[in-house]
């Protein structure tokens, strides 16, 4: 069975390449235009005025409609998907600024004030928005379970917990995308990856990983080994097995699992999954289960490379997925 527990229904900012990414995706996923390949595409004005009308539609409508919900689900149902899990990040909802505020770094820096910049253009929905709508699609939707991306910061642990608490969500994931303050997958800060120690900021990152597992909020630990995106990684990999056993080891004690996320190998300079085959083959060792993610933020993108991700499994001797129903794991199998 192919499952997709990890994407999202939308991600700012909203700049024009958001723009034309979207109107991408609604002329990849209109039934008149899906099987079509660009140049095959009847590029007139009439074209132009649908797609147009599309893309005005969906602005108005937002992310949390049905018409846009249920284009990730034909997409992936299309490439053999059996189970759905849609999450959204936790910084795009207006309740939780206050927890993004006192963790990121904001200052007057050069980062501080990007990330600044950042918050204000991607924080703009609302909690309740989401988990309402999701909850309610879950009813006609019977694959369909409600998730959400909640980052770790260290002392945050209690004010997450009371924003956890709000929602009935089937499974919390948890990520890690900060170090310090510093928002390390933003493309616009990856300077500050320059002088620094590798393995150190691998130890640094692990050990807020380690304690997310231990914190007891989350069921499953997001791309475990992020920090490699723009290729900052060690030449001799092997020189981060101990923090990959490390981290095995904490997951399997404190009961969460993880996913093969594959976002990072089509979407970041990488180009390569998260875990890496080798962290793939830790976790195998420690037994730690494991379910899928394309990360998809557009619904064409929904179960990118999950086929591979999939054999990658199975090659390490996994024969079961995890997926979620009201904070319970259920294992199911690979092979029908």
């Amino acid at each position: 069975m192919k499952v997709d527990m990890h994407f999202h229904l939308e991600e700012g900012p909203y700049s024009l390449r958001w723009l034309m990414r979207t109107m991408q995706a609604l002329s990849a996923t209109e039934p008149t235009y899906s099987n079509a390949s660009e140049k095959d595409k009847d590029h007139t004005l009439a074209f132009a005025e649908q797609l147009s009308g599309l893309l005005s539609g969906r602005m108005q409508q937002g992310c949390y409609s049905e018409e846009w919900l249920d284009r990730y689900l034909t997409t992936g149902r299309s490439r053999g998907i059996k189970e759905f899990g849609v999450v959204d990040h936790l910084y795009r909802f207006r309740e939780c600024r206050p927890y993004y505020e006192k963790h990121m770094l904001l200052d007057d820096s050069p980062v501080g004030k990007l990330q600044r910049t950042w918050l204000d253009q991607v924080c703009v929905t609302s909690l309740s928005e989401f988990a309402d709508f999701i909850t309610e699609a879950k009813k006609t939707r019977p694959d369909l379970a409600l998730g959400v991306e909640a980052d770790f910061f260290p002392g945050g642990e209690a004010e997450l917990g009371e924003l956890l608490a709000q929602h009935p969500w089937d499974y919390v994931i948890g990520s890690v995308h900060f170090l310090e303050g510093w928002g390390f997958d933003n493309p616009e800060a990856k300077e500050g990856f320059e002088g620094r120690d590798i393995v150190a900021t691998y130890a640094a990152y692990y050990d807020l990983l380690g304690q997310a597992c231990e914190s007891g909020l989350f069921q499953i630990i997001a791309h475990p080994d992020n920090l490699k995106l723009f290729g900052f990684r060690p030449q001799n990999e092997r020189e981060l097995l101990p923090l990959y056993r490390q981290t095995a080891e904490k997951m399997t004690h404190s009961g969460v699992i993880t996913e093969i996320n594959t976002g990072l190998a089509y979407r970041y300079p990488v180009a390569e999954s998260c875990p890496s085959p080798l962290f793939l083959s830790v976790l195998a060792e420690y037994g730690v289960p494991l379910t899928l993610s394309s990360d998809a933020h557009f619904p064409d993108d929904i179960g990118m490379l999950l086929d591979g991700a999939l054999a990658d499994a199975v090659e390490q001797g996994y024969t079961e997925l995890a997926i979620f129903r009201n904070r319970e794991r259920q294992m199911v199998a690979i092979a029908p």
